[in-house]
């Protein structure tokens, strides 16, 4: 069965080992622990680069474009050749992560900015931490429901979140197109009414479900021993999900919070 994250799919090809015995493959083969130590230090980093991109623009909110243009145009260079060459994946991986968590930080700061500018400060950057709070909630939540196979979803419900999270990314791309045309948009997505926050909340439940999808093919990966290299990848593909998870929870929480 196929991901809705494009990122795992070097888990669908078949893995060659070349000319290696099986001692040397024994030593490297993809393993479940290794993979999420390697999410860690990429969770790491993204981390560190977003609290550091938070204060650069805070000192210089002028800043706050700019890191947010490079953070989005750099990372999705970076995806793309990670997702076409997964061998790269130990190298280009951190800097992926580096450049999603410069994306986060100053994107974080801009919505609790505006967010306190339309509450008159009742509500300002405590909606970040809220975020991250429940975007590891989720990722938890989700971890647990699959080890204990309570959310493992099965053959008809896989292809229904694999076709909802293509649909999602259509209308946002569609959305991102029509930005550029004066008075035309996809005003739902954006709205704080009962619509836009209905639609904030279907995106959220069918990123979660895409967490279980993502778990599911790198547990196959591991059986199947994949080379160990895989293992950056697949920390890779969980953070894909993860950013993708924590801003729709951010601006799903600025909607809610705009209508008080």
């Amino acid at each position: 069965m196929r991901s809705g994250n494009p990122a795992l799919k070097a888990f669908e090809r078949p893995m060659t080992w070349g000319d290696l015995d099986s001692a040397e493959r024994k030593l490297n083969v993809m393993t479940i622990q290794g993979t999420a130590i390697k999410t860690g230090i990429l969770l790491a980093i993204c981390s560190a680069f977003a609290v550091g991109a938070y204060g650069m623009v805070q000192g210089n909110p002028g800043l706050s474009m700019p890191i947010m243009l490079i953070g989005l145009l750099g990372g999705l260079v970076l995806a793309l050749v990670i997702m076409f060459s997964p061998r790269r994946a130990p190298f280009l991986a951190p800097i992926y992560a580096a450049l999603e968590g410069s994306l986060l930080g100053a994107f974080s700061l801009a919505v609790a900015s505006m967010v306190s500018a339309r509450t008159n400060g009742q509500i300002g950057t405590e909606i970040i931490f809220q975020a991250v709070l429940l975007t590891f909630g989720v990722l938890l939540t989700m971890l647990i429901g699959y080890a204990s196979g309570v959310l493992r979803l099965g053959g008809l419900a896989k292809k229904m979140v694999i076709g909802a999270t293509g649909a999602i990314f259509l209308v946002y791309m569609a959305s991102m197109l029509l930005s550029f045309i004066p008075g035309v948009s996809i005003a739902f997505i954006h709205s704080s009414g009962p619509m836009g926050i209905g639609f904030s909340i279907f995106v959220i439940v069918i990123a979660a479900f895409n967490l279980s999808l993502d778990f599911e093919l790198i547990d196959t990966g591991a059986k199947n021993e994949a080379p160990r290299y895989m293992e950056w990848y697949g920390g890779f593909a969980l953070l894909v999900t993860l950013v993708w998870l924590y801003i729709e929870i951010l601006r799903l929480l600025s909607k809610l919070a705009s209508r008080r």
